[in-house]
């Protein structure tokens, strides 16, 4: 299989996709089968309801999905009562839409699914502001919403239990895919046709896409009672290929080498080119895995490459001292033999057929994921200008309230809850988001305007219109988490379609809804910039102190283990996690900071090179503990300490220095616990590795003594 024809099969097989499918036949089909019998309006709210309850329909655990789904649809019955009375008067209508944006907005405080629960109480909000009601077209509306949520919940939750395990295959399969185009821009730091900062920023910028997909994985599969406690062959396979998968990562992040040197060294002997091709190959073979898990096509048989790893191993060894010591090539392919090693048991556990359900039971799956607990005390204590979540909210509401007025003064349309709607969804906490999605909304809503123009333009027949309004509303649904700007060029034909079946004047309706998004998109930004803005240099301190923290705790874990100390593999294990976490986050945070106006970045060049130190920093250490956690506890003699303890202190140190405070950072008592030594080989490899792993934590200390 192609590689352009397993992208098309990731899609189709993907959770985006099957959400996208569930969600446009539980949105369309009350609509078709109410307009039967002549009661086209009465479907139309039903669909409402359930394409409000589908925003809160994330992937995660059928526990968290049925909360989420249930307290939207109560939630969307009360702000759909409270919309059709409040609209009656334009007055009571902008104080609902200032408390309701605030309140709504803060649901972030308790994380990305309650997020999505505030968020869908807005959209029922925004979209009844457009349906002219009487009192009882009000409680009628307000019960249709419920019962077209209900209606998607019951749908939601009924495929769930006939396919419980779709979901965490979909998310195991997804990370697998993100971790295998992780590969391929490592296998370019080994090509001589790249710029090394480039590939740096591409793979700091994917490792947060890793992240994210690997929290996703470890939600379903982690916090899935089906899956952790019950003892079923597919649940267990699942948990096991998830585990390997994680280590795979690890050692991949642990290939860390002189990038520059082995480029000027070795970028003429075609020896490079091979590591790079290699790679892609690894790389490839761990994509099929991933499409394999998630879908039900059967795993390929692997690819022989063995003989690409032993024809590079002649060309090492051809090399011999022509140019320089080959020693680090030699440790280059002992990787590579590695990450070959495990990708072909994992491609072997799939394959098998007896995997032992109760084999390698780890009771502690809890410890590696979150727990967010909803409480009004959160909520409360949230209620400060200090608070992130606060501001944002204040933000949206002002911004909210701005376009509720703005709409009133400019009588062009009938449809001008559209400004409302753009403000909405293009808002975001960070300013770098809300121009990213400002730019895609309206370059969306400009491209699927003009595809909306010609659908029915040139295709009057309004069977084929429908159609395309029926793909179109896959596309827009499918598309919805995955990518906004595909999203917003199928929504805005879907809509105009939707608008020329009702009646309304397309051409008009096209032109409304771009000034509309313009308006929208205006109003988001300038609220972005001026009404209480905290921008992400201000906020980079936490997270650089989050990553300097969880290297100190995987410094720690490597100094106990030269200290002969037993590593357990559960605190290995959430010490590494830490480690990927946080500078996935600090990544993240700094991509956003290069986003903004320039005049509000800072340090932004100190912070790459503290984030790539940090990277390189724990791919080292990764390397070390990696190989030392499988064979028996050694203690090491006090040249090989004295790095690792000097290294630690540097880190503990720079951390104090970052926090600014007078607070003292406490070392573990293993930093002082005498080592006994022992007559082990000397392991020249072993002790640069240290002094290296303390060369690079002096490198950090002194980036952090230059930031301000």
């Amino acid at each position: 299989m192609n590689k352009r024809t397993r992208q098309v099969s990731y899609f189709l097989f993907s959770q985006y996709f099957s959400d996208g499918l569930r969600t446009t036949l539980s949105v369309l089909l009350p609509s078709l089968v109410w307009a039967q019998f002549g009661q086209l309006q009465t479907g139309l709210a039903m669909s409402l309801g359930a394409l409000n309850v589908s925003l809160s329909d994330a992937p995660g655990p059928v526990m968290h999905r049925r909360n989420a789904m249930v307290a939207t649809a109560l939630i969307g019955f009360v702000v759909t009562f409270i919309t059709g009375f409040a609209r009656m008067n334009p007055y009571f209508l902008a104080v609902e839409i200032l408390l309701f944006s605030f309140f709504f907005s803060m649901f972030a405080i308790w994380g990305n699914r309650a997020a999505s629960v505030g968020t869908a109480a807005l959209l029922i909000m925004i979209l009844m502001l457009d349906r002219p009601l009487n009192p009882e077209g009000v409680i009628e509306e307000s019960l249709l919403v419920l019962a077209g949520s209900v209606w998607y919940t019951v749908i939601s939750l009924l495929v769930s239990q006939l396919r419980p395990y779709l979901l965490a295959k979909q998310a195991l399969g997804k990370c697998i895919h993100e971790i295998a185009k992780l590969m391929v821009i490592k296998a370019d730091f080994y090509s001589t046709a790249t710029q090394l900062d480039d590939d740096y920023r591409r793979f700091i910028a994917q490792q947060v896409v890793v992240s994210e997909h690997q929290d996703a994985a470890r939600e379903v599969l982690f916090k899935s009672r089906r899956i952790v406690a019950e003892s079923t062959q597919t649940g267990r396979l699942l948990l096991l290929t998830f585990t390997d998968v994680i280590d795979l990562y690890e050692q991949i992040i642990a290939m860390y080498y002189d990038y520059s040197d082995l480029r000027d060294r070795f970028g003429k002997t075609g020896v490079l080119e091979k590591i790079t091709h290699l790679i892609r190959q690894l790389s490839s073979e761990l994509d099929h895995i991933g499409l394999a898990v998630q879908s039900p096509i059967p795993l390929s048989q692997p690819r022989p490459l063995d003989p690409l790893l032993q024809s590079l191993k002649q060309d090492i060894d051809a090399l011999s001292d022509q140019e320089g010591s080959t020693l680090v090539l030699k440790k280059v392919l002992v990787s590579l033999r590695t990450v070959r090693q495990r990708i072909t048991t994992i491609q072997g556990n799939l394959s098998g057929t007896n995997i032992d359900p109760q084999s390698d039971r780890d009771p502690e799956y809890g410890r590696f994921v979150s727990h967010q607990v909803i409480t009004a005390a959160s909520f409360r204590d949230s209620l400060t200008p200090d608070s992130s979540a606060f501001r944002h909210s204040a933000r949206v509401a002002i911004a909210m309230l701005l376009g509720f007025i703005l709409t009133k003064l400019l009588p062009y349309g009938h449809h001008s809850y559209w400004v409302l709607l753009t403000i909405s969804v293009i808002l975001k906490p960070a300013f770098s988001l809300t121009k990213q999605r400002n730019i895609e909304r309206i370059g969306g809503t400009l491209i699927g305007g003009i595809i909306g123009v010609l659908i029915l333009t040139f295709i009057p027949n309004k069977t084929a219109q429908f159609g395309f309004m029926t793909l179109l509303m896959l596309g827009t649904y499918s598309a919805q988490r995955v990518n906004y700007q595909v999203m917003v060029i199928c929504l805005t034909p879907f809509v105009l379609i939707l608008f020329s079946f009702l009646g309304v004047n397309y051409l008009g309706a096209a032109e409304e809804r771009f000034l509309d998004t313009l308006i929208g998109g205006g109003i988001a930004l300038v609220a972005g910039y001026a009404f209480f803005p905290k921008w992400e240099s201000e906020q980079l301190l936490s997270p650089m102190q989050a990553v300097l923290r969880a290297n100190v705790r995987y410094a720690q874990l490597l100094l106990d283990s030269l200290l002969g100390k037993g590593i357990g593999l559960v605190d290995y294990k959430l010490a590494r996690k830490e480690v990927f976490v946080t500078s996935a986050n600090l990544g993240a945070t700094f991509d956003r900071m290069v986003s903004e106006p320039k005049n509000k970045q800072r340090n932004e060049k100190l912070i790459y090179q503290f984030v790539v130190l940090n990277y390189v920093l724990s791919a080292n250490i990764a390397t070390i503990m990696s190989a030392r956690l499988s064979g028996e506890p050694v203690y090491y003699p006090a040249s090989y300490l004295k790095p690792a303890k000097r290294a630690l202190f540097i880190l503990t140190e720079s951390l104090q220095k970052l926090n600014k405070s007078t607070e003292k950072v406490e070392l573990d008592s293993g930093m002082q616990e005498a080592y006994r030594p022992a007559s082990v080989t000397e392991d020249t490899s072993l002790l640069e590795h240290l002094q290296f792993i303390q060369q690079i934590s002096g490198d950090i200390i002194k980036l952090v003594e230059q930031i301000d």
